[in-house]
């Protein structure tokens, strides 16, 4: 696996970390101790997620954030108390991706893997947030589903191709920005449509 294949791949899992951290770090843990995927040996970091401990703890946090992420709003609180817990996670699961004995490549791949995770949750929970105010509850539950179908697809897919792990990051990495860059003119627009508004009422009180 080359260089730029590494990068791909450490990319992509800090990206979908950024969406669903505890699925990436299930999935790949049991597909290890289940034999379904065989690493290259110099991925061996990874083999620490098959430690049983590390997958039930995993399956505990998927379990608890699969059923959040469906509720209206409580998604958001979740996404918010996993500001910090998703770029951390994010940035070790590219650590573990890279050579654990060469110090520059392992403070390259913290604070990108760490840039990359909170990139996504940013888009995540912003675009979420958004989606909650619809009156309807049905387009939270279809967007929280195909996120975690989309994020199981991916990291299969990076998995088993490198050369697919490196379209994969940059793919999604673009759609993240372009997810950010929508929501602030968004936000933007709500502000100035707001202001006058704000205005005028205290205007008349006074």
């Amino acid at each position: 696996m080359s260089a730029v294949e590494l990068i791909g791949l450490a990319a992509t899992l800090s990206l979908l970390a950024g969406w669903r951290l505890y699925l990436c770090v299930f999935a790949v843990g049991l597909a290890m101790a289940m034999g379904w995927i065989e690493l290259p040996e110099h991925l061996h970091g990874l083999a620490v997620l098959a430690n049983p401990w590390v997958i039930g703890v995993a399956g505990v946090g998927l379990c608890a954030e699969f059923l959040a992420d469906k509720v209206l709003w409580v998604d958001s609180v979740w996404d918010a108390l996993h500001t910090i817990v998703r770029p951390v996670g994010g940035a070790l699961l590219a650590l573990a991706v890279v050579d654990p004995a060469d110090p520059a490549w392992q403070v390259i791949a913290l604070l990108l893997g760490g840039g990359a995770a909170l990139v996504s949750h940013g888009a995540k929970s912003g675009t979420r947030a958004l989606v909650n105010t619809s009156p309807e509850p049905f387009s939270n539950v279809a967007v929280s589903t195909a996120e975690d179908v989309l994020t199981g697809s991916l990291l299969v897919l990076a998995l088993a191709n490198p050369v697919a792990a490196v379209v994969i990051a940059i793919l999604l990495g673009v759609a993240a920005v372009l997810l950010l860059l929508m929501l602030r003119r968004l936000l933007a627009g709500l502000v100035r449509r707001v202001r006058p508004v704000a205005s005028a009422s205290r205007r008349d009180i006074s």
